[in-house]
């Protein structure tokens, strides 16, 4: 469910499982404007549904209206996917689940010394709670609205450099990772204007967009020598977790998978 929903590619994934696994099921796309949220997932209940995942805008405003909440839908402060079981609605957020997955995979050797994240919604909170907890030690926060950074640094008691969107820029030297978790990039959006040149070309990059599969940020980035990490693979990792609590089947990332996806989100 979102608003819009269109460019999503859940349905793709989420129907090769069902089908690899024998599955009799569908999974669609559902726009859902902000008003409408509140019964749109009292129908999943009322209709007999295994729960749905949630996208923009309705990520942040779900939380409330959950009855039960995982601990990562707490820290993210957010819902992105909601399973129904016995007539009641629990929120999970699989955005740093499905992040670090894809991380560990992509990019195995990546270091948290510094770890400048652009952006400061929900999907970054979810990334900075499970990158802390990885062992990750300091962060640059980078965002429009400075107060939302210091909320976030705040909320999980960061070792954390605020920096002015205007200094984004300069907020790169020293870093071992950087990390878009906006929107910024993804086709239809505004682009996201940032100079890579202090950046080290050690440090790893990753961006949560998946959609142009390698984003300008990516190709600049693989262009100077950086380990660069997709966003289809957060993804695809991040299904996993819905599909496991609707289902009771974890289900594998294969190489066939990968292919269909990439296929799709050309």
């Amino acid at each position: 469910m979102g608003w819009p929903v269109a460019h999503s590619l859940s349905p793709h994934m989420h129907g090769y499982w069902l089908k690899k696994y024998g599955i009799e099921g569908s999974y669609t796309k559902e726009p859902v404007p902000a008003v409408k949220l509140r019964d749109a997932l009292q129908s999943l209940i009322d209709n007999g549904y295994a729960g749905c995942n949630l996208t923009l805008p309705h990520k942040e405003e779900a939380l409330a209206l959950m009855d039960e909440h995982d601990e990562s839908a707490l820290q993210a402060g957010a819902v992105n996917t909601v399973v129904v079981k016995d007539g009641k609605l629990k929120g999970y957020d699989s955005d740093g689940f499905g992040f670090f997955e894809n991380l560990k995979s992509q990019h195995p050797e990546w270091k948290g010394d510094r770890v400048v994240v652009i952006g400061t919604g929900g999907t970054a909170r979810s990334i900075i709670s499970t990158l802390q907890s990885y062992g990750a030690e300091k962060f640059v926060l980078v965002n429009r609205t400075r107060e939302r950074a210091e909320k976030i640094a705040e909320s999980f008691d960061l070792d954390a450099d605020i920096r002015d969107w205007e200094d984004r820029h300069n907020a790169l030297e020293g870093a071992t990772l950087l990390v878009n978790s906006s929107c910024l990039g993804m086709t239809g959006q505004e682009a996201l204007d940032l100079d890579l040149s202090a950046l080290p070309v050690t440090a790893g990059v990753c961006d949560v967009v998946y959609k142009p599969l390698l984003t300008p940020l990516l190709q600049t980035a693989r262009q100077r020598g950086n380990t660069t990490v997709e966003g289809l693979g957060m993804l695809i990792h991040q299904g996993r977790l819905g599909f496991r609590n609707w289902f009771g089947i974890d289900p594998e990332a294969t190489a066939g998978l990968w292919a269909e996806m990439r296929r799709v989100a050309a």
